[in-house]
């Protein structure tokens, strides 16, 4: 594992340094990157090289504008993604690239709930994702299923992977059970689009094997 720090953000790189590999990028909330490497690797995963990023400020940088906070005592939304997606592409996945030596065939977008929102979100703004890995991804974010059924993407995707827990859509929460039928919406768009994508349903709920969820997004995207 190679460690790298940028603009506060700690990376952790896995996977081989002298070969030209897939790279995945994954943010993550805490610091979950080994725990997702292990994961796959239980998954037999085709070899690919894994960028994994902690340190970020949740709520602002993966929310993709302002949006109120769904519970009386939390903080909301303050709609950085765009800010933060220069800093991944112009700084971070640069400095990566970098670290393994080899360029790669192909850079992967992947995240968990907030962030699998910002990874779709990313393939509106920029063409550097060739594949994206949605899991449990927080699609009941307010305007965004409108937002996305009137853009168009950069450059349309080879795949897109979407996952929830098949107890999501029960959340007391008028806004979070809205997940299931806006990711049901976002996937029939994106069929017809002819887009190879796949919708999965985990058992349990949001916190359900999030590593392991994010694991077998990434594995089915390798494939793709």
């Amino acid at each position: 594992m190679t460690s790298l720090e940028i603009k506060g953000k700690k990376i952790s790189v896995f996977g081989s340094e002298n070969t030209s590999l897939p790279l995945v990028i994954l943010n993550t909330y805490g610091d979950e990157g080994q725990k997702v490497w292990n994961e796959c690797q239980k998954l037999n995963c085709q070899p690919f090289c894994l960028a994994a990023i902690s340190n970020l400020d949740w709520n602002n940088e993966l929310s993709p504008w302002k949006s109120p906070a769904l519970y009386k005592n939390d903080g909301g939304f303050s709609g950085g993604a765009d800010s933060y997606l220069s800093l991944l592409t112009e700084k971070i996945i640069p400095n990566v690239c970098d670290s393994i030596t080899s360029k790669p065939p192909y850079i992967a977008l992947a995240g968990y709930s907030l962030a699998g929102l910002f990874a779709i979100h990313a393939a509106y703004k920029t063409d550097i994702f060739s594949r994206i890995a949605s899991a449990s991804g927080s699609l009941w974010f307010p305007g965004f299923e409108e937002y996305v059924k009137s853009h168009d993407f950069i450059k349309k995707p080879d795949s897109i992977y979407l996952s929830l827990g098949d107890t999501e859509a029960k959340a007391k929460n008028t806004v979070l059970a809205t997940v299931k039928d806006k990711t049901e919406s976002l996937f029939e768009l994106y069929k017809s689009l002819e887009i190879p994508i796949i919708f999965e349903l985990n058992k349990g709920n949001h916190f359900t094997e999030a590593a392991l969820r994010t694991a077998k997004g990434i594995k089915w995207t390798l494939e793709r």
